[in-house]
């Protein structure tokens, strides 16, 4: 009876204690500790010391040039929400991503300066409208739409917003009002530089209203999509999803902006800061990177050569099965993707998803050699 007694409790012990090596050794990710508001002092502090120096690019990409940027929402929401951040790069087609993931925080790293600056114009029209109606007219300088339904389907609101002329005593009003959100309400640093940049964007959407392409308001239409279109577009469903495509989508995007939870940086994605800088603010917090939208990116990395120091710098980023690279890629019309166009209007553009471990992997073990190698992995 006493040996009986003793084996009773010398059970539950060994349970517990192989229980407890057991989760010794398996990886336990601590839930993140995101901030649910960012000061505007540290949200200044992020910009400035994650973002290195200016660089440049072939074009001012004022807007997005690519019409299949809907078509990846809804599996872009399958498998990735809760999300705790999102990477992007250029400019307002993040908006439509970040509301298909709804991050708890999200950066858009881009190497040049002008980027960070127009997205600060974003952020100061989006605190300052409270509707897209006001959005639109404070973006493209022409008076608000009268007596509209504020809920009316944002091809309304552009029509009833394009048939004026930009008006300049509308336009200084509206720049200086940007200029007082970003440097008196939150206290930004932007130099004489940052604000000459300002004008120079600002410029633009006023002279080319809804009809501004990614090379600028002078572009001949129809080679690239303006902003009007751009915004117009649904996905393959029919369905548009964009981030003015109602108020509720706008107001959450807004309401990201209002937090300072809209992060802009200036960097290189192969450069030795910004990434990098974003993937131990991320860490720290113990957060996830849901989407990576690269655009084309990785075309001109390859081109130049210098392809190993951006996936070095991904490798750095908290990612895991679910995570995914969000891609524009040059379709063949064999099906096959390519760097380049084939022929005119023989190839197609399409946006894609691409998980981001299987790359990270395959890039570690030397497999990855070529553009063709990191579009492999297409989900």
């Amino acid at each position: 009876m006493p040996c009986m007694k003793s084996r009773h409790r010398r059970i539950p012990y060994a349970t517990a204690l192989l229980l407890t090596l057991i989760l010794c050794l398996v990886p336990v990710r601590a839930a993140d500790t995101l901030p649910a508001q960012l000061s505007d002092e540290e949200f200044w502090k992020l910009v400035s010391t994650m973002s290195e120096p200016d660089g440049s690019f072939i074009s001012d990409n004022y807007v997005s040039n690519e019409r299949s940027y809907q078509d990846v929402f809804e599996d872009l929401v399958k498998g990735h929400q809760p999300s705790s951040a999102y990477i992007g790069v250029g400019p307002e087609q993040n908006f439509t991503y970040i509301l298909a993931l709804k991050p708890k925080i999200a950066f858009i790293v881009d190497i040049r300066r002008q980027n960070l600056i127009e997205h600060l114009m974003y952020k100061a029209l989006f605190e300052l409208s409270a509707d897209r109606a006001e959005f639109l007219s404070r973006l493209f300088s022409r008076p608000p739409p009268r007596d509209l339904d504020r809920s009316a389907s944002i091809g309304t609101l552009l029509d009833a917003l394009s048939p004026p002329p930009p008006n300049l005593e509308t336009f200084d009003k509206n720049l200086e009002a940007i200029e007082n959100q970003l440097i008196k309400v939150h206290g930004f640093s932007l130099t004489s530089t940052d604000r000459a940049s300002l004008q120079k964007v600002y410029v633009a959407f006023s002279a080319g209203g809804p009809s501004l392409t990614y090379n600028g308001p002078v572009a001949p239409p129809g080679v690239m999509p303006g902003f009007g279109e751009i915004v117009r577009l649904t996905a393959r469903d029919g369905i548009n999803r964009g981030f003015l495509a109602n108020e509720a989508n706008y107001k959450w995007i807004r309401e990201l902006q209002k937090k300072n939870l809209l992060i802009p940086v200036v960097g290189d994605f192969a450069g030795p800061r910004a990434l990098k800088a974003v993937g131990e603010y991320l860490n720290s917090h113990a957060a996830t990177v849901s989407a990576f939208y690269t655009s084309n990116v990785e075309q001109y990395l390859f081109q130049n050569n210098v392809w190993k120091g951006f996936y070095g710098n991904v490798g750095t980023l908290p990612i895991n099965s679910n995570s995914v690279f969000v891609r524009g890629v040059i379709v063949s019309p064999n099906g096959e993707y390519s760097p380049s166009p084939v022929l005119p209007f023989t190839s197609h553009y399409e946006t894609g998803l691409f998980s981001i471990s299987e790359l990270v992997q395959e890039f570690r073990k030397g497999n990855v050699l070529a553009y063709n190698d990191i579009v492999s992995h297409r989900l």
